[in-house]
């Protein structure tokens, strides 16, 4: 198991879900990956692709202003 950071810091929706999507495609299943995001929209549209396509969101935090989800690719 693998943690990949994806840094979508400071680019605007769907900015951090399309980082995501392109770095979930060279996951592996099992790999975690971390999305770190300044877009306020992030914090609804990615655990809303997360739920729709069926992978599993580990966690979700916010910290200094930067929000943090926790993505595993499950298939």
């Amino acid at each position: 198991m693998e943690r990949k950071l994806v840094d979508a810091k400071n680019t605007f929706c769907p900015g951090p879900l399309m980082e995501l999507i392109g770095q979930m495609k060279l996951a592996s299943v099992g790999d975690e990956l971390e999305v770190l995001s300044t877009d306020k929209g992030s914090a609804a549209d990615i655990p809303e692709w997360i739920n729709k396509v069926g992978h599993e969101l580990l966690d979700s935090f916010e910290e200094d202003g930067v929000l943090h989800l926790i993505v595993k690719k499950t298939k």
